[in-house]
């Protein structure tokens, strides 16, 4: 897995977290952190993350031997 792919990784599960914080308690922690959800940084932050689940969609069609996931591709580092 590339550095890009681990950032937006880490980015999408800030998202989940986010959008599970929504959906259960009403609370928006990217608005609550930057002021609210029309500021500049909170889209940012919001762009970020759509931006990483995009990348990360790119994970859902590669085949389990790039990902290092089949038994037979593992090696110790």
């Amino acid at each position: 897995m590339s550095t890009l792919q681990r950032i937006a990784l880490v980015l999408t599960v800030i998202g989940a977290l986010n959008w599970g914080l929504i959906g259960f308690f009403q609370f928006d922690l990217v608005a609550a952190i930057f002021g609210g959800q029309d500021t500049a940084l909170a889209r940012i932050v919001y762009g970020l993350v759509g931006l990483a689940g995009l990348i990360n969609l790119g994970l859902l069609f590669k085949p389990s031997e790039e990902l290092g996931t089949h038994p037979e591709a593992r090696h110790v580092r």
